[in-house]
């Protein structure tokens, strides 16, 4: 029940994801990697496949048809890594913005250190975020103490995307019931986690910008996670039956 991987979805991810799942392989630990790809026209799945020749055993890949959201991509990536027997499932980006040096530290915190949700924290000791306008620093910063204030969850940064779960979380959470699809859908998850009572902590990261590919980032993935975290606040959550 050790296994580890590492969950990541692609959108035109040419230029990053042979590098980023290289980087993933070469730590110590024996992580495994699922990539989610939703239809790239850029090749992105062409070099997955490459790749995969090289490593049989540890690369997965699941194919989407077209650009569906990164809620629905985790979810997809969840329930295959519960079905498979994974017992610590990570979500990360293909674009370095996450540094795959710092999975090992996230696993520490679950495997160690009580947590049974370890987040990737850019604000937990102060802002440690490189390469990003200071504008989107300040929408990502208030973001999160928002979320803070209206959910009463003691989380610095609630929208954070590098993360990892214990099994058991994710065979707690109602999956087939996460609402949100955008951004707002890492609120949700931490929230749910929360609610069910999971212990979660935040692991300092540097968080830097990617340097090469596209951004994903819009103003409606922000809108969606306001007025979700409202509606949030009043739904009753419980977890999955059995």
């Amino acid at each position: 029940m050790d296994k580890k991987i590492v969950i990541i979805p692609t959108y035109n991810e040419k230029e990053n994801i042979e590098k980023i799942i290289r980087a993933v392989f070469s730590l110590e630990g024996d992580y495994h990697i699922l990539v989610i790809e939703d239809g790239s026209p850029d090749g992105t799945a062409a070099i997955v496949k490459s790749l995969q020749k090289e490593f049989p055993e540890n690369l997965h890949m699941i194919e989407r048809k077209g650009k569906l959201g990164l809620g629905t991509a985790y979810i997809t990536g969840f329930k295959w890594s519960v079905e498979h027997g994974y017992g610590y499932i990570f979500e990360m980006d293909a674009d370095f913005s996450h540094n795959p040096n710092d999975l090992p530290k996230l696993y520490e915190a679950c495997s160690k250190g009580g947590a049974d949700l370890s987040i990737g924290s850019r604000y937990c000791n102060g802002i440690s975020v490189i390469n990003w306008p200071i504008g989107r620093v300040i929408m990502s910063y208030y973001a999160s103490v928002y979320v803070r204030k209206v959910l009463g969850m003691k989380v610095y940064d609630t929208t954070a995307g590098f993360k990892c779960y214990k099994r058991q979380v994710l065979e707690t959470i109602d999956l087939d019931n996460v609402r949100m699809k955008g951004y707002g859908f890492q609120i949700e998850m931490k929230y749910t986690t929360y609610k069910l009572g999971f212990t979660i902590k935040e692991v300092p990261i540097i968080f830097i910008d990617r340097t090469e590919g596209t951004s994903k980032m819009s103003s409606g993935i922000f809108g969606e996670a306001f007025w979700g975290v409202l509606k949030m606040k009043f739904r009753k959550i419980t977890p999955k039956k059995k």
